[in-house]
């Protein structure tokens, strides 16, 4: 995982996000009233779930490929001082777009603006990056899908920010549908599955495995995004079932390539943090099931689909983040600041930057928080929705702090 990337690019997009990652609870916890009433689309709601999509996971994701892009593709990042450039221009833009839509969305479009100025940054620099990889491979292919997804995300933020504004963009719902399967299950979703083929080996210290299942699962996946993305257009259900029962082929293969990597591993004990993510990936491979069954049954609550979201977005993409980042934050900063000392003084272990105890009360309260949020609000109980957002908002904070701490060791 080293690089010769300057360490303070991806700890600025990190510490940045984890800000917005206790921001985004905070508001959440504050507006559990209408989250118990399955009430999603309002400015409050549109305000700390883009401090947690965009803000948090959006931006751990930048620098997290800042980072690993160079190291999984043996490709130098094309211009580090354009990255620092574009983290302030995203940070403002993201930061501006979250708050406007929350307290004057009829503006959130000049918010918009920035962002989608610093996200276009972004993707250029990972294009000229990926364009110095000499032999290209499916990891290349995964973290570009996941970068086309990304542009499209924006492209159809834009036009909704621009519809809050002017109402003239045709079918709000259409774009909306659009907007969130492209940002959630093709940006995020493809990026992490491109990221755990270099990850997982490494956390778990596995060799010679085949990774037979990358190209259906990554054919698979895409082509039911497409499909489905489809099916909000032509307004047919049974397409849109189509579209979501391959997404589902598509990330069971994927399982069955993370299956084998862990049957070859070397390392018997996982790490709990790197557990975690493993849980991530099952929640993720769980809710694609829901999702194929509810729209085969014709399911269309809205208040179902919410929250069905929300654990997809909690259960698989932040879950996956909180544990991938636990374990990658000290060992960025271990190898920063101790990796040239060692043999000259005593220096810390990288597992002491690590502290296994309270990682396993942190993932174990986030998942008793998400695990509660989503029963309750099924349910409609509004003190049990109050009582589980109150806990997660809490959980993130102590999680941020432990994040914190290990950068001043």
């Amino acid at each position: 995982m080293q690089s010769s990337t300057n360490i303070k690019l991806p700890l600025s997009f990190i510490l940045y996000a984890l800000v917005a990652f206790v921001i985004s609870q905070i508001i959440l916890f504050l507006n559990n009233d209408v989250m118990a009433m399955g009430q999603f689309r309002i400015p409050d709601i549109w305000m700390g779930a883009h401090f947690l999509i965009v803000g948090y996971a959006a931006m751990i994701a930048m620098g997290a490929m800042y980072q690993l892009v160079p190291v999984a593709l043996l490709a130098p990042t094309w211009n580090q001082t354009f990255g620092f450039i574009q983290f302030i221009v995203t940070a403002v833009g993201v930061t501006a777009l979250s708050i406007l839509l929350g307290i004057a969305p009829e503006y959130a479009m000049y918010g918009g603006i920035i962002a989608i100025a610093g996200i276009v940054m972004f993707i250029i620099q990972m294009v000229l990056t990926i364009s110095r990889q000499k032999n290209k491979n499916m990891m290349t292919a995964f973290i570009l899908g996941a970068i086309i997804s990304l542009f499209l995300t924006i492209v159809a933020g834009f036009l909704l920010a621009w519809n809050l504004a002017d109402g003239s963009i045709a079918n709000h719902g259409t774009i909306l549908s659009s907007h969130i399967a492209l940002g959630v299950s093709g940006w995020f979703t493809l990026l992490i599955f491109g990221f755990s083929y270099k990850l997982v080996p490494m956390f778990s210290l596995s060799h010679g495995f085949s990774m037979k299942w990358a190209k259906p699962a990554f054919g698979a996946y895409t082509a039911g995004l497409i499909i489905l993305i489809g099916s909000f257009w032509l307004k047919a259900s049974f397409v849109e079932t189509i579209g979501w029962f391959i997404m589902l082929a598509g990330f069971f293969f994927f399982v069955l390539d993370i299956r084998e990597i862990l049957a070859k591993r070397l390392k018997k004990n996982l790490d709990k943090p790197f557990t975690f993510s493993l849980v991530a990936i099952m929640n993720g491979l769980g809710v694609h099931m829901l999702a194929a069954v509810f729209s085969f049954y014709g399911i269309e609550e809205v208040a179902v689909w919410g929250w069905l979201i929300f654990l997809y977005v909690m259960g698989w993409i932040i879950f996956s983040i909180l544990g991938y980042l636990y374990k990658i934050v000290p060992f960025l900063w271990w190898t920063h600041k101790y990796s040239n000392k060692i043999g000259q003084e005593d220096v810390p272990t990288l597992r002491d930057m690590i502290n296994e105890k309270l990682s396993v009360l942190l993932f174990t309260l986030f998942i008793i928080s998400i695990a509660g949020l989503s029963i309750s609000g099924l349910l409609y109980i509004n003190i049990m929705v109050f009582t589980f957002q109150g806990l997660l908002a809490f959980t993130s904070l102590l999680y941020v702090l432990s994040i914190i701490r290990v950068l001043v060791k």
